[in-house]
């Protein structure tokens, strides 16, 4: 009895055995992105995969568009320092912006290895140019400055005026740079609030949208002029002005000339400019510390100038030269 148990208990371990097999877990079908607790993109496997020879191939451009649809949605600018209307400062806020290789990376290991469902967005930090401690500096001494005035019964020309005022006021520019008013103020659309008003177009009067911001960019000439800072580009209108004394002024249009203007001087200029109730003030403001050689500037008349009238049916015409 004994012997028949051995004999088949060898026989058993002659026998062939078959070879393990390594554990290999399903892979996860999903990836959450998350963004402040909130999923705003979500990773099929079957939609990031191409199939092969073998293991199916990541889809590279639809890696590319997911990272690209992410920044969109998520990336956030560095917002400066700069003053409020009583010259306080408001601080400065830091941005972000998509790390895309480190989420790249991310992806291509969860479509390869698996691991992780939820992934939040990865993000660098975009640090503001001018912060509050800067904005402190450069504040305190005026070097140039100069007041134009306007009708402020003409509504549309003065919401203009005010709107590109509000677009240069607090710019800053570095040893070194140049202001472009085209660049800062970008192109005078409806979307962006401007309107209709009268506008000189070589020589004759119309009306177009923006009409009125040649008068900030007229007041900002003779403001950096005053200041000796470096006047790179400026074209004066086909007639004279009212706002300004003859060739004291600078015009601008977006598909034609543009007002620049550089900081040579060795600390930053601070720009500040206001419009309201028909003056026109805009200033150049720097350090306590700086070596600036003013110019003298004809002042503007005082007398509160005449609106050439637009005639009724004019065409808007491009470029416009307000």
């Amino acid at each position: 009895m004994f012997l028949s148990w051995l004999t088949v208990m060898i026989m058993l371990m002659q026998q062939p055995q078959p070879i393990p097999v390594p554990y290999q877990p399903e892979l996860p079908k999903t990836l959450a992105i998350v963004h402040q607790g909130q999923t705003i993109a979500t990773i099929d496997r079957r939609n990031f995969s191409i199939a092969g020879m073998g293991s199916p191939f990541v889809n590279e451009p639809q890696v590319d568009k997911l990272t690209t649809d992410v920044a969109r949605r998520t990336d956030r600018p560095a917002v400066n320092a700069k003053l409020d209307g009583a010259g306080r400062i408001i601080s400065e806020r830091a941005g972000a912006r998509l790390d895309r290789a480190l989420l790249a990376e991310t992806i291509y290991r969860f479509m390869i290895e698996g691991g992780r469902t939820q992934v939040e967005v990865p993000q660098l930090p975009i640090y503001p140019k001018v912060d509050s401690e800067l904005l402190a500096q450069i504040k305190e001494k005026s070097i140039g400055h100069y007041a134009t005035y306007y009708n402020s019964n003409n509504k549309n020309r003065s919401h203009n005026i005010s709107l590109a005022a509000s677009a240069i006021n607090n710019t800053v520019v570095f040893p070194g740079e140049t202001f472009s008013f085209n660049a800062i103020v970008g192109k005078r659309t409806t979307e962006k609030g401007y309107m209709k008003a009268p506008v000189i177009v070589r020589g004759e009067v119309s009306e177009d949208i923006g009409g009125g911001i040649c008068q900030i960019s007229s007041t900002l000439f003779n403001a950096a002029d005053r200041a000796g800072l470096h006047i790179v580009q400026r074209y004066s209108h086909s007639r004279n002005v009212p706002y300004v004394p003859p060739g004291r002024d600078a015009t601008v249009s977006w598909y034609g000339p543009d007002f620049v203007f550089q900081n040579k001087y060795s600390l930053p200029v601070l720009i500040r400019a206001f419009a309201q109730h028909g003056q026109v003030h805009v200033s150049i403001y720097s350090n306590e510390m700086i070596h600036y050689k003013p110019r003298e500037v004809p002042h503007a008349s005082k007398q509160l100038p005449e609106e050439v009238p637009a005639e009724r049916g004019v065409q808007s015409t491009l470029p416009s030269l307000p």
